[in-house]
């Protein structure tokens, strides 16, 4: 019953920080970042935000370096929206995911290509 709970709470703070983000004035918090995952520690006290920027992975670290400075602000927003016993202490983590995606679809596009043109060099 317990990860139930945990996991919607997970849920919960993630789409809240979502709503947030865009609105941070941070110069290092990039525009195009994505929440990856939310990682919520089993007492909640402790969440990993695993964060992605589509300019790549130093953009990832600087904006993740940006949110750290703001946690305290964005703890303060998500305990005015949701009703949680504890707020816990958000920790930004930069990933790669978005970069890596969007570098597999231009291998599998490049892929595609060279089939296709190799169908019509046989006909």
């Amino acid at each position: 019953m317990a990860s139930y709970r945990r996991d919607r709470a997970a849920e919960d703070i993630k789409h809240e920080l979502a709503a947030i983000l865009p609105k941070l004035k941070d110069p290092r918090i990039s525009g195009m970042l994505s929440i990856i995952r939310l990682e919520l520690a089993p007492d909640m006290s402790r969440a990993k935000v695993f964060i992605s920027a589509m300019e790549g992975m130093a953009t990832a670290k600087t904006s993740a370096r940006g949110l750290q400075a703001a946690g305290g602000y964005l703890q303060r927003e998500i305990a005015a929206k949701l009703r949680l016993r504890t707020i816990p202490f958000l920790e930004f983590i930069a990933d790669d995911s978005i970069e890596y995606t969007a570098e597999m679809f231009k291998k599998i596009e490049s892929l595609k290509k060279d089939g296709e043109s190799d169908a019509t060099k046989d006909d």
